[in-house]
């Protein structure tokens, strides 16, 4: 009898990010283990190993960096205008929290802005920079932190449903306009006029 052939390293890694965010969806990523990913797809831990060698947080780094791809293929999706792009970007995040989780608020050596991080991540912010053009990046790295802030806090329930569409609308207001000190607030759904 001969030995089965090896798969192939790329697919592997999918299968193992694959189950990675499987489980993540479903119970959290502090189910996630090397061990339990191993069980998912039916290989012994060393398997994980020989495809993930710096461990968990390497995997987890590997599924941001999926993440990465999948949110600049929605903000491309769309028209690169800002409004669009921010939707695009808001829609993602509630569309798939326990990813977006990993690839902003999980421990990661991920760097984010002009020119930095894998491929991927500078794809994702050159969909937003095109938006909210400026010579240095830093008027798309405050869209994105804008974006960021809005996301992590409507993900965890902690700011108001109803007014989710004010503040997207304030937002835009706000970073679309030359100097944001001359924004005037929308009226706040909640308290009527």
């Amino acid at each position: 009898m001969s030995p089965r052939p090896a798969p192939d390293l790329d697919l592997r890694r999918t299968q193992l990010t694959t189950a990675a965010r499987g489980i993540a969806e479903t119970e959290g990523w502090g189910a996630v283990t090397m061990r339990r990913v191993a069980a998912e797809i039916g290989v012994t831990q060393p398997v994980v190993y020989s495809a993930f060698a710096g461990g968990r947080q390497e995997l987890i780094d590997a599924v941001s960096v999926e993440g990465f791809s999948a949110i600049a293929a929605a903000l491309e999706a769309v028209e690169p205008e800002p409004l669009a792009r921010m939707r695009a970007y808001l829609d993602f995040a509630a569309a798939q929290p326990r990813l977006y989780e990993a690839m902003f608020s999980m421990p990661s050596g991920l760097q984010f802005g002009t020119g930095a991080g894998p491929e991927p991540l500078r794809r994702a912010f050159a969909a937003i920079e095109i938006a909210f053009p400026g010579p240095d990046g830093i008027r798309a790295e405050v869209a994105w932190a804008t974006l960021h802030g809005l996301a992590t806090l409507q993900i965890g329930e902690r700011l108001p449903e109803a007014a989710a569409e004010a503040r997207l609308d304030y937002a835009h207001a706000v970073l679309t306009r030359e100097t944001a000190a001359t924004a005037e607030p929308p009226i706040d759904p909640r308290l009527g006029e």
